[in-house]
């Protein structure tokens, strides 16, 4: 946009443009066609489409902002084949990530950032990882992937052949009070749609959902609610958060009934005290109650959103990719947390692309592939050749 080729009138030369765009989408092997719609593409095709905008400028120095926030390993593949193409090519890239396993597989020279200063650098070759998670946290992190909760017997919530025309079909699984269980899976292997069918976003076509043994009709996020259920959504910008409102509407939109509301009125001033409560003990780092989320960074706008599930008291947790795009001290507390919460009794089914988060947190690890259930693997057989072979085929 803005830089349209034009023909000999000055109208833009729409063919050139078609082109174009295809010769640069078939270089970096991305399939997608020129004409297609934004808006119709999903999470990844828009990050490789904004990835390939910023390539197609041939700047000497090009900056990436987590580029493989929402991308496979396939397509994380082929970026980074881009960027050593970049580099023999002469470019500098600057490369921004919290994901600490791409630090050492793309770049020559580190500077860690934190609190707005910059706490290190280093070569790689003079780095390991435990050195650069001291330098991002300020401490010595000893364990990523805290494992406190115990499950119980007690099924809490079982799904039957649930189906959704075209995007999934048999998908079947228990999960159990005090247990943590991971979905895992390639993008685009229906575990995004799994987790919203369950909570009332999409419509079933087929199966059922049954909550302590008894079958529920989920229509509504509203009926899901009701019934105990929670959903952190995958995308926080897009779905999750109101941007311009503050961090107490953020969080008080989910709770706007039962104990905070008498004779439809809301108890304000109690929802502000257990909102500043839940802040505080989420350690959510904010000027106070009021300032705009938008100002926030990622992890604490991710905590806004955990809190303001935590404060309907929960049964059922559904997170789909709860610490995507934040460092990795606020994904140890965020770990911790969900650990917490399981072994309070919560039931939490967890959505993740990284394989380290989902083989350390999860006690069953549900694997899908083209919308079904490939596998189920228990903690102590998981690993990852399985998983991926598994997910892969």
């Amino acid at each position: 946009i803005g830089r349209e080729p034009l023909t000999r009138l000055g109208l833009i030369d729409h063919r050139a443009l078609a082109r174009r765009t295809a010769d640069l989408l078939r270089g970096m092997h991305i399939d997608i066609q020129p004409d297609e719609r934004v808006s119709d593409l999903t999470i990844a095709d828009r990050q490789m489409i904004e990835i390939a905008r910023a390539v197609s400028y041939e700047a000497d120095i090009l900056i990436m902002d987590e580029p493989t926030s929402t991308l496979s390993e396939r397509e994380v593949a082929g970026l980074f084949s881009i960027i050593a193409d970049l580099k023999a090519r002469g470019s500098a890239v600057i490369y921004i990530t919290h994901r600490i396993n791409e630090v050492f597989r793309i770049a020559d020279e580190v500077t860690v950032l934190r609190d707005g200063r910059i706490a290190g650098w280093d070569t790689v070759d003079k780095l390991d990882r435990d050195r650069l998670i001291a330098m991002m946290v300020g401490r010595e992190l000893t364990q990523l992937f805290p494992k406190d909760n115990v499950p119980t017997d007690r099924v809490a919530m079982s799904v039957n052949h649930l189906s959704l025309s075209g995007i999934f079909s048999d998908v079947s699984f228990d999960v159990r009070a005090g247990e943590i269980l991971g979905i895992a899976g390639l993008v685009g292997s229906g575990r995004t749609e799994v987790a919203e069918t369950i909570f009332g976003l999409r419509q079933a076509s087929s199966g059922e959902i049954a909550i302590d043994g008894v079958l529920v009709r989920v229509d509504s996020p509203r009926t899901a609610i009701d019934r105990g259920m929670a959903f952190l959504t995958e995308d926080r910008k897009l779905s999750g958060l109101f941007s311009p409102l503050s961090v107490f509407e953020n969080m008080e939109v989910t709770a706007l009934k039962g104990r905070f509301v008498k004779m439809g009125f809301v108890k304000q001033a109690m929802l502000l005290t257990a909102c500043g409560d839940m802040a505080n003990t989420l350690r959510v780092r904010m000027r106070d109650l009021f300032e705009p989320v938008q100002n926030l960074s990622g992890g604490n706008q991710q905590k806004v959103l955990v809190g303001r599930w935590l404060l309907t008291s929960p049964r059922i947790l559904i997170l789909d990719e709860p610490t995507r795009g934040i460092d990795v001290g606020a994904k140890a507390e965020i770990h911790r947390l969900i650990s917490s919460l399981a072994t309070a009794g919560a039931a939490v089914v967890m959505i993740s692309s990284e394989m380290p988060e989902i083989l350390g947190m999860s006690d069953r690890v549900i694997v899908m592939r083209e919308g079904r259930v490939a596998g189920i693997l228990d903690r102590r057989d998981a690993n990852p050749v399985d998983l991926m072979r598994l997910a892969a085929n």
